[in-house]
């Protein structure tokens, strides 16, 4: 080889890693795997561009998937290696198995975990609390939303206790303007997260029950689920005609029409129902059954993100979740997405009153999250599914709150050994 087609070819193969690093760099494109697919309007023109200010080189893309079928889609996208660079977690068992299966980097070392507690932390983090794989974004809290107009037309004040839910609903009724609760069973997990899960910590004692269960202390067969089941039982004649049929965007749609009196809702509806209905809204907690004194919400450690252990672009990726760590991100997504409380431990302002009355319950009730998240849906059959199927089967009343709790008890007993 003579000297200068030497120099000729090393020029030409510096050239080249110029070029190549120089596309690298700028390469920069990450997806993000969420079942938010209600959100992406507000990914797209609020959130990913304050982020692309600090990192405008980054192309970031928001690539929802509707919630029902977003746990077996991101597997399958996973196993096939299709799935996006960054992973929106489920709390605890659904992205602990993720991690577990190595589809989930750890987080450890990541710029601004170590700003979040060690509660906040917890639905994405190992058992044995060594290791954090998803950065936490926030919480959701249940209740019940309302309109005030249907209130006010039948004299109604928020009711404190189930005595008086119940005579709200009769008299809805009876006035028959508006449909009294508004909510379908045809997609199942409202059925079970609007409904047991949200009324459910006033009779089992929150966090009390819910760590009961997973000792083995307590069982779903014990009265207070029952109970609970009872109390949804007697909801289907105030949740009109053919809710059996009755979507989530259904019910969404009929609560924003002003057709409807009471939403069982989660604070994420929030936001969808300050864009669309025309009338104001109230909100009341979860009202107590007879005898009850203390009161428990559920506020739900709901949404992380992760990295994809298979990401060809970690090193921006990080970049994101280091961004999603700091008090930017934290209040952007707090007042962008009002229902969603950051779990980062800097203080927060929040501006929309709905959402300033949800959490401020923190400060009245005791919080504790849904029972059937940590642990005890590992296994099958699924907890978690097990309640969306019966807990809507009850309200239909094509079950009894007794076969219920023990479908789901014995469920559980086929797989679930609680530590003695």
């Amino acid at each position: 080889m003579n000297k200068a087609f030497s120099k000729s070819l090393r020029a030409g193969a510096a050239l080249a890693a110029l070029l190549v690093g120089a596309t690298v760099a700028q390469a920069g494109n990450l997806k993000i795997e969420s079942w938010r697919n209600d959100d992406a309007d507000i990914w797209n023109s609020k959130i990913i561009p304050a982020f692309n200010k600090h990192y405008p080189d980054i192309k970031v893309e928001f690539s929802p998937t509707a919630p029902k079928e977003y746990n077996a889609a991101l597997n399958a996208r996973l196993a096939g290696g299709t799935a996006g660079d960054l992973i929106t977690c489920r709390p605890f068992d659904a992205s602990l198995e993720l991690f577990n299966k190595k589809q989930l980097d750890g987080l450890n070392d990541l710029k601004g975990v170590s700003d979040f507690s060690s509660v906040a932390k917890s639905a994405w983090t190992t058992d044995d609390g060594k290791t954090t794989f998803c950065v936490p974004m926030a919480s959701v809290i249940h209740g019940f939303m309302y309109n005030k107009e249907a209130f006010q037309k039948i004299g109604a004040q928020e009711p404190k206790t189930m005595a008086e839910f119940h005579a709200i609903l009769d008299k809805l009724k009876k006035d028959g303007t508006y449909t009294p609760i508004v909510l379908g069973t045809n997609d199942q997990w409202e059925a079970a997260t609007m409904g047991f899960q949200n009324i459910g910590p006033n009779y089992w004692k929150g966090e009390d029950g819910r760590l009961a269960l997973i000792a083995g202390k307590e069982k779903f067969t014990d009265p207070q689920y029952v109970a609970v089941f009872k109390e949804l039982a007697t909801w289907g004649p105030y949740m009109g005609n053919g809710y059996q049929a009755q979507s989530y965007p259904d019910s969404q749609n009929l609560f924003s029409l002003g057709k409807g009196a009471i939403y069982p809702a989660g604070s994420w509806d929030i936001s969808t129902f300050r864009a669309q209905a025309k009338f104001p809204i109230g909100v009341f907690k979860p009202p107590l059954p007879e005898g009850a004194s203390d009161c428990y919400i559920s506020d739900h450690t709901d949404i992380a993100m992760g990295v994809n252990s298979a990401s060809k672009n970690k090193e921006d990726a990080k970049k994101f979740l280091e961004w999603l760590a700091t008090p930017e991100f934290a209040t952007l997504y707090a007042n962008a997405l009002p229902g969603f409380f950051p779990l980062s431990s800097t203080p927060v302002k929040i501006d929309d009153d709905l959402a300033a009355t949800m959490v401020g319950w923190r400060k009245e009730c005791k919080s504790t999250i849904r029972n059937s998240y940590q642990i005890l849906s590992r296994g099958t059959p699924n907890l978690e599914n097990e309640l969306w199927n019966v807990s809507s089967q009850v309200i239909n009343g094509a079950m009894t709150p007794e076969a219920a709790a023990k479908q789901i008890q014995d469920g559980l007993d086929k797989w679930y050994k609680p530590a003695k």
